[in-house]
């Protein structure tokens, strides 16, 4: 495994970042693919023995269950300090008023939600999952410095938005004084390049580390585009990702994997790493295979001819994933 610095920080992560969304009981949420916690320890402990040190959940994911199922098994499997463990706040975790979004008070209360469920006094990486437009920026920002001053998370980051709104919230905690983002987790991968006309530049200029969702494009990167799976074929939300055209990107991914004879995700997955704002995919797993994948890809260099085969296909898409 390799490490590198997020950003502009200090702070080392590996190459490749454990997205936990995979984890969580089946009936809480909607996330209905979910692995049990039974199902899910052994594959945190076999990131662990591949070097990956940086984990990411959610307070949304399966309804909290899956920050209870990854803080339980971080405690037993590692050491606090050696790891890098991130959640995020937005999400609507109960109904009625301040049971979403990023006031004040939804964050302050959060917070200590989802530290109780990973059984820890901190987080490393807090993030807000998405931009919250009926919530002042101001207030937003303010309330993510005073949790990490009160020392309940090291660092901020934030998640899919348009370029402006993460421009205009670095800005205002710029000219307050309060912390700044050091992370952008951004919808990008081989079938959606579309971050790469304002928001990559953007966070290259600020010294933003990137953290891309969706990696394989929900699991289209690495098998036939026709093929399906449980997630896919109930994944409303991912259906509305990606349009008919990607196949041809999907193929070239196919051609340049047999051509080497690795899995296509390897592939996918090199190419994400060779862009110079990556520091670590978020990459969701089910089966031990996939973490041997994600790692081997760490150390995989691409040709520029492959490169080339791989990016050629790109047509524009429509903004998605806000």
């Amino acid at each position: 495994m390799q490490y590198v610095k997020l950003g502009s920080t200090g702070l080392e992560v590996s190459r490749i970042c454990l997205g936990c969304m995979s984890f969580g009981l089946p009936d809480r949420g909607t996330h209905t693919w979910t692995l049990d916690e039974e199902a899910s320890r052994p594959l945190i402990r076999r990131a662990l023995d591949a070097g990956i040190t940086f984990f990411d959940t959610a307070n949304v994911y399966s309804d909290g269950t899956s920050e209870e199922i990854v803080g339980r098994a971080l405690a037993e499997y590692a050491r606090r300090d050696e790891i890098v463990l991130a959640t995020k706040v937005h999400g609507r975790m109960r109904p009625g008023p301040n049971g979403g979004g990023l006031s004040r008070k939804t964050i302050m209360t959060e917070i200590d939600h989802s530290l109780r469920r990973l059984g820890t006094d901190y987080v490393d990486l807090y993030q807000i999952h998405r931009f919250d437009p009926t919530t002042p920026v101001e207030e937003t920002m303010e309330a993510l410095h005073d949790v990490v001053k009160a020392g309940k998370a090291r660092y901020i980051g934030a998640s899919s938005m348009y370029a402006w709104q993460f421009s205009k919230a670095q800005y205002t905690a710029r000219l307050n004084g309060w912390t700044r983002f050091v992370s952008m987790q951004n919808h990008y991968n081989l079938l959606y390049r579309e971050e790469e006309r304002e928001m990559l530049p953007l966070c290259a200029d600020q010294g933003v580390g990137t953290l891309p969702w969706s990696p394989l494009a929900r699991g289209r990167l690495a098998r036939d585009w026709d093929e399906t799976s449980e997630r896919s074929r109930t994944d409303e939300f991912g259906k509305k990702l990606y349009q008919e055209g990607d196949r041809e990107i999907v193929e070239a991914v196919a051609s340049v994997a047999s051509e080497r004879g690795i899995p296509r995700a390897q592939v996918a997955l090199a190419w994400l790493l060779h862009q110079d704002t990556v520091a670590a995919p978020i990459v969701g797993v089910t089966k031990p295979q996939h973490i041997d994948d994600v790692v081997a890809a760490v150390d995989i260099e691409l040709t520029d001819k492959e490169i080339q085969a791989l990016q050629e296909p790109y047509t524009p898409h429509a903004i998605s994933g806000h």
